[in-house]
């Protein structure tokens, strides 16, 4: 059994206790406020964490290229209320021309 089966295995072992101890947390811990809004901004701060390190991301520079043109861009339309497939359209060819003419 090579190390990546072995770190495979281990890693699903570990995320499995992690989801079994998570049943076994009293209510009155799952319904206070703080807890709540927490768990609310976990999901937020991940997407967040997700996006910025795939746009200025590279290996292990931060890198200014077109990826963060067109994040910027859906940013503004999503500001502007945009709906959704004009927003990924926008970013998308905003992208593309920046990467072009770059």
């Amino acid at each position: 059994m090579s190390a990546l089966w072995v770190a495979t295995i281990g890693a699903s072992l570990v995320c499995y206790l992690i989801k079994l101890a998570g049943y076994s947390v009293p209510a009155s811990i799952l319904n206070n406020a703080r807890f709540q809004r927490i768990n609310e901004l976990v999901p937020v701060v991940l997407l967040s964490a997700l996006v910025s390190i795939q746009t200025l991301g590279d290996e292990r520079a931060i890198t200014v290229d077109h990826r963060l043109v067109g994040v910027v861009v859906a940013a503004i339309a999503l500001k502007m209320r945009a709906p959704f497939p004009l927003m990924m359209l926008a970013a998308a060819i905003s992208s593309a021309l920046a990467y072009h003419f770059a």
